[in-house]
């Protein structure tokens, strides 16, 4: 129970790694903020949730993450909720379309930058002031084993993880007289509904030659799960985690230690 009675906001809580989180962060004793544009998943996310453990406390807020006006809804939100916010796990986030540097479409580059960075720079913005207000407060951005190498035909992609360390590091050192922590993670390759689409759209003639192919570079030999991810990122939102700030933290079994 070590985010017992925290109130902690996920974006993209929709499927994946969020609704990993969501249902990780509530059996260690979380309140919870879900959001997400797929309003029906967040609902499958809560009820899952409930299911699995009755009593705790959670809202829904259907936002646009791109959209300062939804960013600052999901926050007041959660404050009016339960007037604080403890941790923030800013994981929302696009793969986008696969195409070479060179042959990517302009506004599909700035669409997927805007959903993988300006996102992150929105909810870090308006959370982090409240935090400021409190004292204290935790934040966990998700980057990727792309924000710290290159993943073929996924620039703006990459350019976006990238530019999430960045940002986390800059708030880690800004903010943390006021007794914040930012940290960063970088999932390498996890079986999520995203991955999923990545294959098909890099083979879709054969998606499994893409499991295939990036297991064999995998040291572990084999693909991540999202309740994985949601154990790193529950140790780093509670307070067993108060030294750590401003940390790069890889989960990818090794593929970026190569």
């Amino acid at each position: 129970m070590r985010l017992k009675d925290k109130a902690v906001i996920i974006t993209g809580a929709a499927a994946g790694i969020g609704r990993a989180a969501a249902v990780k962060f509530a059996r260690e004793g979380a309140k919870l903020t879900l959001v997400d544009l797929n309003e029906k998943g967040m609902e499958q996310t809560l009820e899952l949730v409930i299911r699995h453990h009755p009593g705790t406390e959670a809202i829904i807020v259907n936002a646009d993450v791109t959209k300062e006006e939804a960013v600052q809804n999901y926050v007041n939100k959660t404050v009016q909720q339960y007037g604080k916010i403890d941790g923030f796990f800013n994981n929302a986030g696009d793969a986008g379309p696969a195409a070479p540097l060179g042959e990517y479409n302009n506004e599909e580059f700035k669409k997927i930058v805007d959903i993988n960075l300006y996102s992150v720079y929105l909810g870090i913005k308006y959370v982090i002031n409240v935090m400021k207000n409190q004292g204290n407060g935790s934040i966990v951005n998700t980057s990727s084993a792309g924000g710290v190498g290159a993943l073929e035909n996924s620039s703006p992609y990459v350019a976006g993880k990238h530019g999430v360390i960045g940002l986390t590091r800059n708030a880690a050192v800004e903010y943390s007289k006021w007794g914040i922590r930012a940290n960063a993670i970088c999932p390498g390759f996890i079986n999520t509904d995203m991955v999923k689409g990545v294959a098909a759209k890099q083979f879709p003639d054969n998606p499994q030659k893409f499991y295939d192919q990036i297991t064999a570079s995998i040291p572990a030999g084999r693909f991540g799960e999202p309740e994985e991810i949601a154990n790193v990122v529950s140790f780093l939102l509670s307070d067993e985690a108060f030294y750590i700030n401003g940390a790069v933290i890889p989960i990818d079994g090794g593929f970026t230690a190569k």
